[in-house]
């Protein structure tokens, strides 16, 4: 399934249930970092992790951060690939090889 058919199946899933009204951009960036820290809480008492619990909570990371781009009007790939860009002139492979550096004290 691509980008557009995953946000797609997200509209109809929200509109049948009403939602969208819920939907406001500042609404869904909190969503994401609640989902976020339920995320991190899978991982709280051991690095391995809930792997399963893991993958449902980032599953809800993903889900709002695709709604947050569409109420936005942006779609995730275009958003990525544009962020990528900037990453990887603010970090080049000469300088940032196995470097956990930030880009500004490389």
């Amino acid at each position: 399934m691509d980008d557009v058919q995953v946000r797609d199946q997200l509209r109809k899933f929200v509109e049948e249930r009403d939602w969208r009204q819920f939907h406001t951009p500042e609404n869904l960036a909190k969503s994401i970092s609640i989902e976020a820290a339920e995320l991190l809480e899978c991982f709280q008492w051991n690095s391995e992790g809930d792997r399963d619990a893991a993958r449902m909570e980032l599953a809800d990371v993903l889900t709002y951060a695709f709604l947050l781009a569409d109420a936005l009007g942006e779609s995730p790939h275009d958003l990525i690939v544009e962020k990528l860009a900037l990453t990887k002139a603010k970090y080049p492979v000469d300088r940032a090889f196995g470097k956990a550096t930030k880009y500004d004290q490389l």
